[in-house]
């Protein structure tokens, strides 16, 4: 990720806190591991699995929720690790889609070729028959 403060603006003050910020900077990184880790392979017919299973999917769906609808709890994060809350969402996002089988590298203007028709050249309906039916 990218950093928020522009290296200009960074004064003696900044660096005192930066222990701070490393911390902010690693809680950010513990939710972008609990939104893609894989749950563990375990035998979901043990009794004793069951719970494990269910609470690697509740705090993937809650890291989840957090990089994209966190409000004012995300942005202040963000804000203390020293990170621009739009661009961690932005990047983020397109991991998402990503991991989810979208090509999000594609630009809209490179995908204009998929939806314009192609048409053959030649007879086409009607006057393909009627053209046929004179060759004969």
């Amino acid at each position: 990720m990218a950093s928020y403060i522009p290296k200009h603006e960074i004064s003696i003050e900044d660096k005192a806190v930066s222990p701070e910020r490393d911390l902010w900077v690693a809680v950010l990184g513990r939710a972008l591991l609990d939104a893609f880790r894989e749950a563990p392979k375990l035998n979901l017919d043990l009794p004793a699995n069951k719970t494990h299973g269910m609470y690697y999917k509740y705090n993937r769906d809650q890291a989840l929720h957090f990089f994209l609808d966190g409000g004012q709890y995300f942005k202040e994060v963000c804000e203390m690790a020293g990170r621009n809350p739009q661009y961690v969402k932005e990047k983020v996002r397109k991991l998402i889609l990503r991991a989810n089988g979208w090509n999000v590298d594609v630009s809209m203007a490179d995908t204009s070729q998929y939806r314009a028709r192609k048409r053959q050249k030649g007879l086409t309906g009607n006057s393909y028959y009627a053209a046929k039916k004179t060759n004969r």
